[in-house]
């Protein structure tokens, strides 16, 4: 993957230097007054980065071993049930925790002989509710252990960092984590969230009400001592409570109401002080375990492509995480070729009328132009919006539900869902196969509606770019896969290859962030009224849009209720889970093309962005399982003005990308 700068027209120079004017504010600004202060060059940045992320955690001595540290969440010492209004806190409130998520860093053992062993450039990320509740410390060398250091949090220089140097699966890549700040720049070291109420069957005031606690800035790092009796190599596993009802009583009793239902750590904030000496003094030792941790076995993939393929090189922006690219499914131009031939070719369909770019259009940034839902190929209409299908290489689920992990479980499932494309695979298998025989002519027995596929239909294009007899889906295959064999592992591959390089970052707002152009007054304040809370108590009046579409992709891995209903008619994530606190609950888009992707909303029941914004300034409707984000704030949602309405509109078309490559409109001839 070449990663270049999002200024296409940079000179050679700077190409190769890697170097873009932004605004003083912008993420590289912080970095770079960063490195004047520690009087840092460029080229010795880069080798001392380096040597960060790659360092061993330990010295090692010949002789070591991993010891696998477990965090087990509980509340007054029963296991934390997340979701669920029940926990009852020393000033007599009830309580739910929906998040918990955290980051360790600097971790430290001290030998019996009082000497420390110290990681200093160590990281691991902890998500409880999601189930990451483990990690690894290698390189440990044998011997006896009487006390454990870590930090909650990272260093100052670790946390100034430029977060998009980390690989994909790193602790620290944003795109896996989602606790990095974006633009205002550094980590939140923790956040909790979840309702509250005054009773435990419901005080009408604040029942329903939420709490959100991010603990950030290099003021609120925080230290962890514990003792411990550990023995590498008979010890290999280490359990580690965090106790979450001391969060909200020991030793600073947090009484929540309107006045404390949230922090950032801004400032002089007494309520993040209080909260980091209570986490500090939240963790306890369970026990250690003499049985070895479990070892990760790692199936061998079997990697599919032409021996000659050549290699896709990837454009991205610069300030976007390292994606996730599946490693056994590697881009080639071959593949990402036959991939878009796929995409645009009905054959995949039930009746040879439907192609998946029909539903997925590409002069609309890949959505259903103007349909709340969609319709099939036998007439019958969806139950969801068609999503958007740029940067996908950044997410970690799929489908408004997240039902599948990988593009390549997603691509089949249109393909074969009765209301959509209504095909099976092992039809469209044949019918590909069958396609080696067909002539030019033939193929324009299948008919192909311009307004559903998304590009016009020209005679000439469609008959250089159908399979020919000397020039058949069986020679595609072979160049991409390296044999002729047609499969519907390899057309799911083929397709995830194509979506992966729909990348979209060159909007104004990305030209603003290069130096290239300025926003207008009113762009500007829709930034600004964006990327600020609505916090009243501390000063902030802004539309808080960031907690969920934060960052330079604009969106989030998780899922979330806005406040589009009070009951579900469609309970979204939970149909997936199963769990509780997932009703009610859909993916949450990126807001990039937002300008061009409407209607919005899973079910498409907002036509404009006027709709949208009124939704979340006075239409937020509260149920058991509202974001805690939106349900801290006053009924309805957050006040604006109209001409903050206004202003926030104007951003968000700040974020339409106008050059998208126009090959993505039709299949190339090959």
């Amino acid at each position: 993957m070449q990663v270049k700068e999002t200024r296409r027209a940079m000179n050679a120079k700077k190409d190769s230097e890697r170097t873009v004017r932004r605004p003083k504010n912008g993420v590289s600004g912080m970095i770079e007054i960063w490195k004047r202060r520690h009087g840092l060059s460029p080229s010795l940045w880069s080798c001392a980065l380096l040597l960060l992320l790659f360092r061993p955690p330990f010295q090692t001595e010949g002789r070591e071993q991993s010891l696998l540290i477990e965090i087990v969440p509980r509340f007054q010492n029963e296991p934390l049930v997340f979701d669920r209004v029940h926990y009852q806190t020393s000033s007599g409130q009830f309580v739910s925790v929906t998040r918990l998520d955290f980051l360790i860093s600097t971790i430290a053992l001290r030998r019996a002989d009082g000497t420390w062993l110290t990681a200093t450039n160590w990281q691991a990320y902890i998500s409880a509710r999601e189930g990451r509740t483990s990690f690894q410390v290698p390189d440990l060398p044998l011997g006896r252990y009487d006390r454990l250091r870590f930090r909650v949090g990272l260093l100052p220089e670790i946390n100034h960092q430029d977060p998009a140097n980390y690989p994909a699966d790193h602790p620290l890549n944003p795109n896996l984590n989602g606790l990095h700040w974006g633009w205002m720049g550094g980590y939140v070291f923790l956040a909790i969230e979840g309702r509250w109420s005054g009773r435990m069957l419901g005080d009408k005031e604040s029942d329903g009400r939420g709490y959100s606690f991010h603990l950030a800035t290099d003021r609120q790092l925080m230290t962890v001592e514990l003792d411990v009796d550990l023995e590498a190599p008979n010890d290999r596993r280490l359990d580690l409570v965090l106790n979450v009802d001391r969060i909200f009583d020991q030793p600073n009793r947090i009484v929540l109401s309107e006045a404390a239902l949230s922090t950032h750590s801004r400032g002089e904030d007494a309520l993040a002080s209080q909260l980091r000496i209570n986490i500090e003094g939240a963790f306890s030792v369970a026990r250690t375990h003499s049985s070895g941790p479990v070892e990760n076995v790692v199936s061998s993939k079997m990697i599919e492509m032409a021996p000659n393929a050549t290699p896709y090189k990837l454009t991205i922006s610069r300030f976007f995480p390292r994606p996730d690219l599946p490693t056994d499914n590697p881009l080639t131009e071959e593949g990402v070729a036959l991939g878009r031939r796929l995409f645009f070719d009905p054959l995949l369909s039930a009746n040879n009328s439907q192609a998946c770019a029909s539903c997925h259009q590409a002069d609309a940034a890949f959505v259903d132009a103007g349909k709340a839902v969609s319709v099939g190929v036998e007439g019958k209409p969806g139950a969801r919006n068609a999503m958007p299908l740029l940067n996908l290489a950044w997410k970690s689920s799929y489908f408004w539900d997240g039902r599948t992990k990988t593009l390549r479980e997603q691509v089949l499932q249109p393909i074969e869902n009765p209301i959509e494309m209504h095909e099976t695979m092992t039809n469209v298998v044949a019918k590909l196969g069958r396609a080696r025989s067909r002539g030019r002519e033939e193929v324009h027995a299948f008919p192909i509606d311009s307004r559903r596929t998304g590009f016009e239909v020209d005679k000439s294009l469609l008959a250089s770019a159908a399979p020919k007899s000397n020039s058949d889906y069986a020679v595609f295959f072979r160049q991409a896969f390296g044999t002729p064999e047609i499969s519907a592992d390899r057309v799911a591959r083929a397709l995830e290859q194509f979506l992966l390089t729909l990348v979209s970052y060159d909007s104004k707002f990305d030209r603003v962030l290069d130096g290239r152009a300025e926003f207008t007054e009113q762009e500007q304040r829709g930034f600004e009224l964006f990327h600020t809370e609505y916090d009243p108590r501390r000063g902030q009046f802004g539309a808080d849009c960031f907690h969920c579409h934060g960052g330079p992709l604009f969106q989030s891995q998780s899922f979330g209720n806005n406040g589009l209903d009070s009951g579900f008619r469609d309970l979204g994530r939970f149909l997936i889970t199963k769990k509780e606190g997932d009703k009610g609950r859909f993916a949450v888009p990126s807001l990039r093309n937002v300008a061009a992707t409407g209607p919005y909303m899973h079910d498409g029941r907002f036509k404009t962005l006027d709709d949208v914004i009124e939704h979340y300034a006075s239409g937020v409707k509260r149920s058991p399982t509202l974001d805690p984000n939106l349900a801290k704030h006053p009924d309805g949602g957050v006040p604006l003005s109209d001409s903050d309405k206004k202003a926030l509109i104007a951003f968000l078309k700040c974020l339409t990308d106008e050059s998208l490559p126009p090959s993505l409109k039709r299949p190339r001839s090959e």
